[in-house]
C-alpha cells in the first residue's frame, strides 16, 4: 500500500501515529511473542504431532490472523496459538482423554465456528455477563500456574514422587541445569526491559544445549513443506464417530476451547485497547464484533493449518507501548511471522530444556489478574481458589472451570442472592455437576 492508502485505511493521522511508528510497534510486538514459534511445537509435539509441521503451522496461523485483524478491525492486536489451550490440547485432551490429535484439531475448528456464531448472534455477551470478574481472573491465574507447572515438569526441576506426588529433581542433571540457565537469562533480560527476553533466552539455552551435546539430531526434514504433516489433517469422521461412545467428552472439549478463548479475548482486548486509548467514553471497544469475528475465523484457519486455538496476545501491549495505535502494527507483526515460516521447521532442534524456562516465565506473568481478587471475601475467594488450584493440580482447565462456576453458583444460593437473571449461570453450574456425576459413574 502507498502512504496515502495506508493513511486512509488505517486512519493514522486520526489516531495520532505514523507509518514509521506503526512499523516499529509491529516489530516490537513480534519480538515479544516470537517465542511461540518454538514453544508451541514443543508442547504439541508431546501430543504426537510432527514438530516441524507444527512450527510452520504456528507461523502461518499467526501471520494470517494478525494480518486479518489489522486489515479488518484496525487494532494493534496480534494473534497466535494461545498458551494454556495448547497445553490443554496436549496433556488433557490427547494424553489423558486419549483423543487422537486429528480429532482434537476438528474440535478446535468447531470451537472457532461456535465462537463466530456466538459473536454474530450476540450470545457471547450472555456468557461473559454470567461469569463474575473474579472468576475471569482466577481462570487466567490458574492457566498461568498450569503452564508454569508444565515448564517445571518438562525441565526436570519437578519430578514425580510416589510418597509426595511431586518433589524436587536433581538440579545437577543436564536438563534442569540448562533450564535454570535459561530462566536466569530470561529473568535478567526481563528486568532490563528487553522486549525479546523470552526469545533470546530460548536461543541462548539452545546454544548451550548444543555445546553440551544435549540436542538430538531430528530425522524430520528442514523444509517449509513440513507443514503438510498437519495441514488439513482434521478428522471430522473420527469426531462424528466418537460422539456415539464419548460424546460428552468431545462436547466438553469444544466447550472448554470456546469458553477459554472467549475469556482470553475479552481480557486481552480490554487490556490492549485501554492502553492504546481506543475505548470510548463509556468504556466500550469500537468495532468489537469485527475484532471477535476476525479472531473466530483465525481459530478455524489455524486448526486447518494444524495448530491449536489462535487467540489475541497480551504481548500486543508491548507494541502499543512503542506507539502502535492502528491495525498497521498488527499487519507488520503478521508479515514478520510469515517470513519466519521459512525457518520454522528448525524449531525441532530446540530441546525441552530451552522451552521450559519460557513456560515458567510466561506462566508466572499470567498470575497478574489474581491481584484483582478480593481474597478477604469468602464468596469470592472460595470459588477463585478452587479454580486456581484445580487447573494445575488436576491438569485440566475444564476441572478448574467446573469447580469455580459450581462453587460460585452454590454460594450465591447459600447467601440467598439467586435471581432470574442468573439462569444461565445456574444452567452452567448444573451441567458441570452433571459432568462430575457422569465421570464418577463412568
Amino acid at each position: 500500500m502507498e502512504a496515502g492508502l495506508l493513511e486512509r485505511h488505517f486512519k493514522l493521522s486520526e489516531r495520532g501515529t505514523s507509518v514509521r511508528t506503526e512499523v516499529l510497534a509491529g516489530v516490537t510486538t513480534f519480538l515479544a511473542m516470537a517465542y511461540i514459534v518454538v514453544v508451541n511445537p514443543a508442547i504439541l509435539g508431546q501430543a504426537g504431532m510432527p514438530v516441524a509441521a507444527v512450527a510452520a503451522a504456528t507461523c502461518f496461523a499467526a501471520a494470517f490472523a494478525s494480518i486479518l485483524m489489522g486489515l479488518v478491525a484496525n487494532v494493534p492486536l496480534a494473534l497466535a496459538p494461545g498458551m494454556g489451550l495448547n497445553a490443554y490440547f496436549s496433556f488433557t485432551v490427547v494424553q489423558q482423554m486419549g483423543v487422537p490429535w486429528p480429532v482434537a484439531l476438528a474440535c478446535v475448528f468447531l470451537s472457532g465456528v461456535a465462537f463466530l456464531i456466538l459473536t454474530l448472534t450476540g450470545i457471547r455477551q450472555l456468557i461473559v455477563a454470567a461469569i463474575p470478574p473474579h472468576l475471569f481472573a482466577a481462570i487466567a491465574g490458574g492457566i498461568g500456574l498450569f503452564i508454569g507447572f508444565i515448564g517445571l515438569k518438562e525441565a526436570g526441576i519437578i519430578v514425580a514422587n510416589p510418597a509426595t506426588l511431586v518433589s524436587l529433581g536433581s538440579l545437577a542433571a543436564p536438563g534442569p541445569a540448562l533450564a535454570l540457565f535459561g530462566l536466569a537469562v530470561i529473568g535478567t533480560l526481563s528486568v532490563r526491559n528487553v522486549r525479546a527476553a523470552v526469545l533470546i533466552g530460548i536461543l541462548l539455552t539452545t546454544l548451550a544445549a548444543g555445546l553440551a551435546g544435549q540436542i538430538a539430531t531430528p530425522d524430520q526434514p528442514y523444509s517449509i513443506d513440513a507443514i503438510t504433516g498437519t495441514a488439513f489433517k482434521l478428522d471430522f469422521a473420527g469426531l462424528i464417530g466418537g460422539l456415539g461412545s464419548t460424546g460428552f467428552g468431545l462436547v466438553e472439549i469444544i466447550f472448554v476451547l470456546l469458553f477459554v478463548d472467549v475469556f482470553d479475548n475479552v481480557g486481552t482486548l480490554v487490556a490492549v485497547t485501554r492502553r492504546a486509548g481506543l475505548m470510548d467514553a463509556a468504556g466500550r471497544i469500537p468495532g468489537l464484533n469485527r475484532i471477535l469475528a476476525a479472531d473466530a475465523v483465525a481459530a478455524m484457519v489455524g486448526a486447518l493449518a494444524g495448530t491449536t486455538t489462535v487467540t489475541s496476545y497480551v504481548e500486543s501491549a508491548a507494541g502499543v507501548q512503542a506507539g502502535g495505535r492502528t491495525g498497521l502494527a498488527a499487519v507488520v507483526t503478521g508479515l514478520l511471522f510469515f517470513a519466519t515460516i521459512f525457518v520454522a521447521p528448525y524449531a525441532q532442534l530446540v530441546p525441552l530444556a530451552a522451552t521450559a524456562p519460557a513456560l515458567i516465565v510466561v506462566g508466572g506473568l499470567m498470575l497478574r489478574p489474581l491481584a484483582d481478587i478480593s481474597w478477604d471475601d469468602p464468596q469470592v475467594a472460595i470459588p477463585a481458589f478452587l479454580t486456581v488450584a484445580m487447573i494445575p493440580l488436576s491438569f485440566s482447565i475444564a476441572n478448574g472451570l467446573a469447580f469455580g462456576i459450581a462453587a460460585h453458583a452454590g454460594l450465591k444460593l447459600a447467601k440467598g442472592q439467586a435471581s432470574r437473571a442468573d439462569w444461565f449461570l445456574f444452567t452452567l453450574a448444573a451441567l458441570f455437576v452433571a459432568r462430575f456425576v457422569w465421570m464418577s459413574a463412568a
